[in-house]
């Protein structure tokens, strides 16, 4: 194989924050030679944060197979037909050359993370998805899984070189792996236990304010049915238990870092300094500013 410089194509649709890196015609060719990473390879991925508008229709399918994993937000996945509600810890798998189209909430647009595949063994793998009963499947949130996709994304952005692309394809055939066979990677995760699939979610949130009925939703229970769950797991109200969350974390930045009270507030969400500052000290005993004067004193 000839090695040949390349600078990584970076594609723009007009999303904030968006990144998306596609394999130019003259890379996919040497991949395609490389028996290494032949039967298993990415033509391109991406992330659309806050996605507003996003929508895609492929009336003849796509060439390769679609992953959409969503982080936040939601949208609607039709295949040949089945319309398919995409929510947070979510994916799903589209299969090449299958009529669809997706698009994201006007209400709630979704954040999802994407990559395009293909080769042999994509086939083979896609068909271990599709054994299951839902083509929409739940995963419990994973920083790892988010990591290992910025590393991938990373390798290519930097280099198309031969020995990146083995890299990046060899890791990605481990990434889309993590999806399809969660449960046999992870044999104590209980697929009922959405109370800390929520407390997860909390904690990737502290700045945001959700209502009880959002809380509910986004874990696809009814409210009474998610409050009774999460106070029989907790001891708390779902409200108690992520207000103790933005708390913790006060105090944190109040120990380690600069910020004034206001600047905190803003950061976990609080449009009210007084309020904030009420529970802080129901909660801590004291209130934020006497508990950064202790701690500059000691």
């Amino acid at each position: 194989m000839n090695s040949v410089i390349n600078i990584p194509r970076k594609i723009k649709t007009g999303f904030f924050g968006q990144r998306m890196t596609v394999l130019p015609p003259n890379i996919k060719k040497n991949v395609i030679k490389n028996d290494l990473i032949n039967r298993f390879y990415l033509t391109d991925m991406g992330f659309y944060p806050h996605a507003v508008n996003h929508y895609r229709e492929r009336k003849m399918g796509c060439h390769q197979h679609i992953l959409l994993y969503c982080i936040e937000g939601r949208g609607t996945v039709n295949v040949q037909g089945s319309a398919l509600e995409l929510a947070p810890n979510a994916f799903v798998i589209i299969p090449r050359n299958v009529p669809h189209c997706y698009k994201s909430s006007e209400e709630d647009p979704w954040s999802i993370y994407w990559v395009h595949f293909t080769g042999e063994a994509a086939d083979q793998l896609t068909s271990r998805y599709y054994q299951n009963r839902n083509n929409l499947l739940y995963i419990p949130y994973d920083e790892k899984r988010i990591r290992d996709f910025e590393e991938i994304f990373s390798l290519l952005e930097n280099s198309f070189d031969d020995k990146v692309l083995e890299i990046a394809n060899i890791k990605l055939l481990n990434y889309i792996s993590s999806f399809i066979y969660f449960k046999e990677i992870d044999p104590a995760y209980q697929e009922d236990d959405v109370i800390s699939a929520s407390i997860a979610f909390m904690k990737r949130n502290l700045s945001r304010m959700f209502t009880l009925e959002q809380l509910a939703r986004q874990q696809h229970l009814s409210v009474s049915q998610y409050a009774r769950l999460f106070k029989t797991k907790t001891g708390s109200s779902p409200s108690q238990y992520f207000n103790q969350l933005k708390i913790q974390k006060s105090c944190q930045y109040l120990y380690f870092s600069n910020r004034n009270i206001k600047e905190i507030c803003v950061e976990l969400g609080f449009q009210d300094p007084y309020y904030f500052s009420r529970l802080f000290k129901k909660l801590m005993g004291k209130s934020p500013a006497s508990y950064k004067n202790q701690h500059k004193k000691s």
